[in-house]
């Protein structure tokens, strides 16, 4: 008796790798946003002068006492100090501030398209949810439903509560998250367990015929 191969349907491919694009766009952008401040802090304010709750020693930026001073303005109260930073691109990463806006924007369209359709074929319950009866085991199940409606929607929220407009619009956001120091190292927080996830989810590929998985995610079967 032969046995009818399964196929992924066409909308989880397309989803799949828009989502995974997404994804990687915003790391990318994210990252190269960071690295003009890699120094994390917990609350409403956090800047040079202020105690950091970690440093990412990613380059000379998360060391104050590494940057060059360039002028004082001994004339303004407290004497504020203009400095230089070691890094590159600071103050030239407006660009990797607007991608990474427009692909967060574009990652949730597409992912509140899969859910849609995931719940009206019954994707969801059947291959996602824990007690479902797909293809997949129990520990994958809690890792994808953990990530994909507990992770990204955390770090959904945590990015608009950093957006100025958002905030302004909604500050209940701000409230929630504890101040926009608090909400910017909790996004970080999110991109450290999604690289995990991500590791994790590439190496069980390989472990398990990556040949056989990308092409069900390319051609279905």
């Amino acid at each position: 008796m032969s046995v009818t191969p399964q196929r992924q349907a066409l909308w989880v491919r397309v989803c799949h790798w828009l989502l995974a694009l997404s994804i990687f766009t915003l790391a990318y952008s994210g990252f190269y946003v960071l690295m003009a401040h890699p120094r994390l802090y917990w609350g409403e304010v956090g800047n040079d002068l202020t105690p950091s709750l970690l440093d990412l020693p990613l380059n000379d930026n998360y060391r104050p006492e590494a940057w060059r001073e360039n002028a004082t303005f001994n004339t303004l109260p407290h004497k504020p100090v203009s400095a230089s930073r070691t890094f590159e691109i600071f103050n030239e990463n407006g660009w990797a501030r607007s991608l990474h806006f427009l692909a967060a924007w574009f990652f949730v369209v597409i992912g509140a398209a899969y859910f849609a359709l995931g719940v009206v074929t019954k994707h969801v319950a059947r291959d996602l949810l824990p007690g479902g009866a797909g293809p997949y085991s129990a520990v994958q199940r809690y890792a994808y439903t953990g990530v994909a409606f507990v992770l990204l929607p955390f770090m959904a929220l945590a990015g608009l509560a950093m957006s100025p407009r958002v905030a302004a619009a909604f500050p209940v956001l701000l409230d929630v998250f504890g101040g926009y120091q608090t909400a910017r190292t909790l996004h970080f927080a999110g991109l450290v367990l999604l690289a995990v996830f991500v590791v994790g989810h590439v190496a069980l590929a390989v472990l398990t015929g990556f040949g056989r998985h990308l092409r069900a995610m390319v051609v279905g079967r």
